[in-house]
């Protein structure tokens, strides 16, 4: 049954558990960064389904891989290889030794929580008994299965779900002096975002991150870099640590490799992930052919249309657009992920609301800011056209 057929009038209650609120708008239909609700209005996405569909929605690269590979293979346990999630390996391996310099291994999973799920997993194995706290940043975002959600450095969050798994200690975003503080023999790793995303699109400030790598090193740290939103070319680069130069041990990335496709990972380098063994970890749906049939089609898409030389042009000119409105009192971000601040007294979700009525998806992601995540592929024209309708409804 499609979507414009199915009438939810006459149900008794919501189909779906309430951890999301009630959706403004039912989307049946997307092409590139255009989206179609169940009425027919055309919206531009901004948001991408938050930094996922970067190649687009209903991308034909993407979409014929994983027709053709569920004409042919959609799973077979870990018990037994298959060549898809093979190649997809190699590919990540690839990208992220071409980046750090370092041969490594990677473990897939569905999310970005289940990549870091691995990491921390993989940082207590590392550290041993005794040495398995894990340091993360006040304002960071990791996920929200428990030790995900409990290495997020977001208290409200936690408080829900008190009490939570111990072995976690916040600090505050770009303070090396309270991080260097928080490290004493019972810690294991750091795990920090080159760039906070649900945190409000920060910047790790200059020097942050080569300071947590120097301060990992002095200590035997691993230094865990969560890439979930960041990776697959949204900043400009392939990665988002590529900025600063670092070369971080752990990285876990999801969202954009799959381009809508639920997939995920967790990429150690070799003499890291050789502390698991067999059992220490896993999952039913680890590589299925599928879903690595996405991350495939994902990664050579991206690298035949310099997927992070796009990010970087076409940020260029959104942000320099978002620079010359008035009321925008700066720009945020790196690449196609950026955030416009309004500053105090202003309320982002009314631009939101005001945005999504005139067919322009966003994300208010802090109080005062508005979060922008289109297609790296979106065209100067949609750009212009967004601007214009922002304009508007800021004036």
């Amino acid at each position: 049954m499609s979507a414009h057929a199915f009438d939810t009038q006459g149900m008794d209650h919501c189909p779906f558990m309430p951890v999301f609120g009630a959706p403004q708008v039912m989307f049946v239909r997307g092409s590139g960064t255009e989206l179609w609700d169940s009425q027919g209005k055309r919206y531009l996405d901004f948001l991408c389904g938050l930094a996922v569909t970067s190649l687009g929605h209903a991308n034909p690269a993407v979409a014929r891989a994983i027709s053709e590979q569920a004409a042919t293979l959609l799973h077979v346990s870990n018990l037994f290889a298959n060549p898809v999630a093979t190649e997809a390996a190699v590919m990540v391996n690839e990208l992220l030794q071409r980046a750090t310099g370092q041969a490594g291994q990677t473990f897939f999973c569905n999310s970005g929580a289940e990549a870091n799920e691995c990491a921390l997993k993989l940082a207590r194995k590392f550290g041993g008994r005794g040495r398995h706290v894990v340091v993360s940043a006040f304002g960071s975002f990791h996920g929200r299965t428990l030790a995900a959600l409990a290495a997020t450095g977001q208290p409200a969050k936690h408080e829900p779900f008190q009490p939570m798994p111990d072995g976690f200690r916040h600090v505050a975003w770009g303070d090396l002096a309270a991080l260097e503080a928080a490290i004493d023999p019972s810690v294991s790793a750091v795990i920090i975002e080159p760039v906070q995303g649900e945190g409000g699109v920060n910047i790790a400030p200059n020097g942050y991150l080569e300071g947590i790598r120097r301060l990992c090193d002095d200590r035997g740290l691993l230094m865990i870099i969560d890439e979930v939103q960041t990776g697959f070319s949204r900043t400009g680069r392939w990665f988002g640590f590529e900025h600063s130069g670092v070369v971080p041990d752990v990285v876990t990335i999801a969202k954009g490799m799959g381009n809508g496709f639920p997939v995920g990972a967790c990429w150690a380098r070799k003499d890291v992930a050789a502390v698991f063994q067999p059992g220490d970890h896993g999952s039913t749906y680890s590589g299925t052919a599928i879903a690595t049939a996405a991350v495939r089609a994902v990664i050579s898409e991206m690298q035949r249309i310099d997927a992070p030389g796009l990010a970087e042009r076409q940020g260029a000119r959104l942000r320099a657009g978002l620079q010359a409105m008035p009321k925008v009192k700066q720009v945020r971000g790196l690449g196609l992920l950026l955030a416009a601040e309004f500053g105090e007294g202003a309320d982002a979700k009314a631009v939101y609301s005001a945005l999504l009525a005139r067919g322009v998806v966003t994300n208010a992601v802090t109080a005062t800011a508005l979060r922008l995540a289109p297609p790296l592929t979106v065209s100067d024209a949609e750009i212009d056209e967004m601007l214009a309708i922002l304009g508007e409804v800021l004036a």
